[in-house]
């Protein structure tokens, strides 16, 4: 989109540092924030003012990856409860512990078990 190394490189310093989403980076861009920039007798008010205004990045999107179950027969975009992904998995560990042989036990999962005066649940026990 950028041609210019410089101008490029100035916005990808700016939308790091402000965490900017990529429409307010577009809008950015759009507004001439770097021209603007270069033309500004005070950079560091017209940097401030830029990021204080600027529509930032949930935290949220910082930790999402994405994860791929191809192999429990899950599509690429389909949307799933935790307890279904769940029941997927345990079914193919299920018979991936099976294939092993003897020496391995799945033992149980949502084990609900005391630590001092409170229940935990463990989500697999296996060995």
């Amino acid at each position: 989109m950028l041609k210019d190394v410089t101008k490029r490189s100035f916005y990808q310093v700016e939308s790091i540092q402000g965490s900017w989403t990529v429409r307010e980076l577009k809008r950015q861009i759009h507004s001439l924030y770097y021209e603007r920039s270069d033309l500004s007798r005070d950079k560091h008010k017209l940097s401030r003012l830029a990021h204080q205004q600027a529509e930032r990045q949930g935290p949220l999107l910082d930790i999402r990856d994405p994860y791929l179950f191809e192999f429990i027969g899950l599509k690429s975009r389909e949307v799933m409860g935790e307890s279904q992904l769940e029941d997927l998995l345990i079914d193919k560990l299920e018979e991936f512990l099976l294939e092993l042989g003897h020496g391995f036990c799945f033992e149980a999962r949502q084990k609900r078990i005391l630590i001092g005066d409170e229940y935990y649940f463990v989500d697999l026990v296996f060995y």
